[in-house]
Formats: structure tokens, sequence, C-alpha cells
């Protein structure tokens, strides 16, 4: 019986010990690696962030912290970006530069996308083409734009050509990258088949990637918006960098805050539509 005992008691307290390390795990699961926290969760954490950034900003703003004219409050920024949409056709502004960003985009994508392709299917057209991207990659893209300027003049075409040349050979090493990640045994399973090089291609590489793909691109819309301002800067009349160095001159510091609102606000939905393309286009890596 005293056995029986002791065995019980160390039962008891051991189920303590469990219950109280399971209650301090779950009290610190919130911080496990890659705990999941659900589309709730994540959204109260990156409002309460927004609300600690504006309340922050407002706080430096009310307390004098910084010259209002060079460092102006949130509400002051927002009165200046509706005023923007309101009285000074700046709606227009930004339908010009979504169409040099899309527009752009687009065309560095269909250049890219077929050189990426092909670079890591075939070995011999990587290192041909290597040799002329990767040296291309760490080129700063407004180094160009004095030869755009002689290229091509003051126009659209110059502009355009810009935002490519900052994103394109950055696209093709990633799509090359994209395709080399598909297994080899799907490609050598589909040639013992009898599958031939563009069957392959077409019906085995590109569809397995396509979602990589998708992803690339919408890692490096992000960095086509960050060239807009630069190629707007330059000799130009019109878009969101174009009202931005007219604010400058005015020294109307809430405009330009507002045209960097508004970047960042389009970027984002920008963002939000390619991966709702993604998560439409394959449900199946979403579940």
């Amino acid at each position: 019986m005293k056995t029986i005992s002791i065995m019980t008691n160390a039962a008891e307290v051991s189920g303590r010990r469990a219950d109280g390390g399971s209650k301090r795990g779950a009290r610190r699961s919130i911080f496990e690696f890659r705990h999941k926290i659900g589309t709730g969760g994540r959204l109260s954490l990156g409002i309460a962030a927004w609300l600690v950034f504006l309340g922050v900003w407002q706080a430096v703003s009310d307390l004098g912290l910084a010259d209002p004219t060079l460092f102006p409050s949130p509400a002051n920024v927002f009165d200046a970006w509706v005023t923007l949409f309101a009285e000074k056709d700046f709606a227009a502004d930004v339908i010009q530069s979504l169409r040099r960003i899309f527009t752009s985009f687009a065309l560095a994508v269909v250049i890219a996308l077929p050189i990426g392709i092909l670079m890591g299917a075939f070995t011999p057209v990587e290192g041909f083409f290597n040799a002329l991207v990767s040296p291309f990659r760490y080129l700063p893209a407004p180094s160009f734009v004095p030869l755009l300027l002689m290229w091509l003049g003051t126009g659209d075409s110059q502009k355009i050509a810009l935002l490519v040349i900052g994103v394109v050979f950055f696209l093709i090493t990633l799509f090359m990258d994209n395709t080399k990640s598909v297994p080899l045994e799907l490609v050598e399973c589909s040639r013992t088949l009898g599958a031939g090089k563009m069957s392959v291609l077409r019906k085995v590489l590109l569809p397995a990637a396509m979602p990589l793909y998708v992803d690339t691109a919408r890692q490096l819309l992000a960095v086509s918006w960050t060239y807009l301002v630069i190629a707007e800067i330059v000799a130009a009349t019109d878009g969101i960098g174009a009202t931005m160095m007219r604010a400058k001159r005015f020294l109307e510091v809430d405009s330009i805050m507002a045209g960097i609102l508004t970047i960042g606000i389009l970027g984002l939905l920008s963002d939000l539509l390619i991966r709702l393309i993604h998560r439409k286009a394959f449900p199946y890596l979403h579940e």
C-alpha cells in the first residue's frame, strides 16, 4: 500500500508539472517559430503597428520636436493628400504613373521570362547569357538616365525604358533560379516516357515553376515602384514623381509626403492583387 501511495503521489506531482509546463508553453506559444496566428491576428497586429507609427509621428509634431514646415503632422499630410485629388487633378498623375509601371513591368517580364526559362533549362544558354546578365545586375538603373535622354528624349519612352532596366536583369536571374528549382526527376521521367525538349519545357518545367514565377514577379514589382520617382523627376510634366518635384519648389513637404503615401498605397494594392491571382491560380498551395 505504501508503494502504491508513493507512486500515486509521484504521478500527481508529475501531472501538475506537466500541466504547469503545458500552461507555460501555451502562454509562450505565440512566440514559437512559424507560429500561425490566422488572418484576424495578422490584421490586428498590422493595425496596431500603424497606430503606433502614426501615434509617434503625431507626438513628435505635437511636442514641437521638429520644424512643422519640414516635418508636418499626419493630419496635415492627409489634408494635403485630399487637396491634391480634389483641386490639383492628382488622379490623372496617378493614372499616368500606373500606366508606366505596368507597361514597363509587362515588357520586362516578356523579355526576362523566356530567357530565364532557357537559362534554367539548358546549361549552355546559361553560360552564354549569364556573362552578360550578371554584370548588369550591379549597375544602378539611374546611371542610364543621361544615355536614355540622348537616345529616347524626354518622353514616355525614356521613363518606361528606365523602369524596364531597373528590374529586367534581376527578373532573368530569378526566373532562371525558379526553373532550376523544378526537380530533375520530373524532367528525366518525361524524357524517359518519350517527351521532346519543347514538350518538357511547355508541359513540365513551365507548369511546375509557374507559381514561383508569379511570386518572383510580385517581389520585383515592388522594386519597380521604387524607381518610379527617379523615372518621373527628369523632364516630366505628369505622374506622381513630377507632382512631388513641383511641391519641392514651393517647399510643400506635406504634398511630397502625400505623394510618398500614394506610392506606398498603390504598391501595397498591386502586391495584394498579385497575391490574389496567386491564390486563385494555385489554390492547392494555399490549403
